[in-house]
């Protein structure tokens, strides 16, 4: 572990059932169980990594042949209780980008298919966490 691999959140409670998560530069995301409040549960926020990280590797590579006119993801996923536990399956990001007419945007939607592979088969650290299967060790102070 060094300080160029080595990533953290840190998170605190405050309310019930309702927690801050801040990284390292100070950003601050309010985590909750999905009951009356807006804050996003555990399940969504990793809907949103899954979907965040594709989108900025899929706007990185497309991007330098041309701005995207509109640009949306959804992730998606069934939360499921099985022998396994809970978990999510039938995992899917699905993009919807809009290029410019002519050669710019033609090359942009060219490379799609290839970036989202790439996306898919190397590039995203959130997805690539998952379909690899890593586990994670929990542990009290």
């Amino acid at each position: 572990m060094t300080e160029e691999t080595f990533r953290f959140i840190d998170m605190e409670k405050i309310g019930d059932r309702r927690y801050k998560a801040t990284n390292r530069r100070g950003g601050v995301l309010p985590v909750g169980s999905g009951g009356d409040d807006p804050d996003f549960t555990p399940v969504e926020l990793m809907l949103a990594a899954l979907a965040g990280c594709g989108a900025i590797d899929v706007e990185l590579i497309t991007g330098k042949r041309a701005a995207a006119t509109s640009f949306s993801v959804r992730a998606s996923g069934d939360k499921v209780r099985d022998d396994g536990g809970n978990h999510l399956t039938n995992l899917h990001v699905t993009f919807d980008i809009t290029w410019p007419d002519g050669p710019d945007g033609d090359r942009a939607r060219e490379v799609l298919p290839r970036t989202l592979a790439q996306v898919r088969d190397r590039l995203c650290t959130v997805s690539r966490t998952v379909a690899l299967g890593e586990p994670v060790e929990y542990e009290a102070k």
